[in-house]
């Protein structure tokens, strides 16, 4: 089923708690002289225009994005989100939202590297055509599991996963599970940061729980919903599960969102746990 397309829904809530946990878990890892790889499961088509049709027509960025974006922040990590999109817009006017890969392009060095699997035939194109210049790079119109298969462990020893299906479909809960485990098998050195939707409490509880059941140890939960839990349809929040954290994240994220859930709701509210221990 590929009928999935971010361009509806860049920018959004969900696309800012995702990106601010990716962007300081980067900065974190470019503290270091080494170089490191990240690697991208789901990587949709890198850059979004929240002028097109497809992104006018949910305006799902003006609950999100666009109410941080002339916001000064205080926290050096959501000061740091803030900037990177900044640099996509220098003339002032919000009009375009990075997707994942290319928050990853913008923030690393040349000698760190870029892997990315997307499937879906009209997004890995655009996706691709983004690094077609860039060293160190490789992207590939495949399945994310697949993905893993074939590109980890990479050569460096450090690295960021991000996983973020769109969970269209039931069996991709599962799918995250044993991917994960796949991946983690042969990169367990590696940082994960597996996004999810918060759509019915229960059914993500249930989620949650097969991940720390795992068996794999040090994972930091960090959750953000800008609207109260209900059932039925519908986002309400989302968020980061995140393997192998650097230790200063889970203090960075309550502080940040701290700061940050008062501007994007008034209800907001948010979690930052550590459900298993290193």
């Amino acid at each position: 089923m590929l009928s999935y397309r971010h361009s509806y829904h860049a920018g959004n809530h969900a696309d800012v708690i995702k990106h601010l946990v990716q962007v300081a878990i980067l900065d974190y890892l470019l503290k270091k002289d080494k170089p490191f790889c990240y690697h991208d499961s789901h990587a949709g088509a890198g850059l979004y225009s929240l002028q097109a049709e497809q992104a006018q027509k949910t305006a799902e960025y003006q609950t999100g994005i666009a109410k941080l974006w002339q916001y000064q922040a205080t926290h050096p990590a959501l000061a740091r989100y803030i900037d990177v999109i900044k640099q996509l817009n220098p003339d002032g006017e919000l009009a375009f939202y990075p997707g994942s890969p290319k928050i990853a392009a913008l923030m690393l060095r040349p000698t760190d590297s870029i892997q990315a699997t997307e499937l879906h035939p009209s997004d890995y194109p655009i996706l691709a055509s983004q690094f077609s210049q860039r060293r160190n790079c490789r992207i590939e119109n495949n399945d994310a599991w697949a993905g893993f298969k074939a590109m980890l462990p990479p050569l460096h020893k450090r690295g960021l996963v991000l996983i973020d299906p769109p969970y269209e479909l039931k069996t991709e809960y599962q799918d995250v599970v044993n991917g994960l485990k796949l991946a983690y098998q042969r990169f367990p050195q590696a940082t994960y940061a597996i996004w999810y939707p918060v759509i019915e409490r229960q059914a993500i509880e249930a989620f949650i729980g097969e991940l720390v059941a795992s068996g794999i140890k040090d994972q930091l939960r960090i959750e953000y919903s800008p609207l109260p839990d209900k059932a039925g349809f519908g986002m309400t929040g989302s968020g980061m599960l995140v393997i192998n954290p650097p230790y200063t994240l889970a203090a960075d994220m309550q502080q940040a969102l701290a700061e940050l859930s008062p501007l994007l709701s008034e209800q907001g509210e948010f979690q930052v746990h550590q459900l298993v221990a290193e």
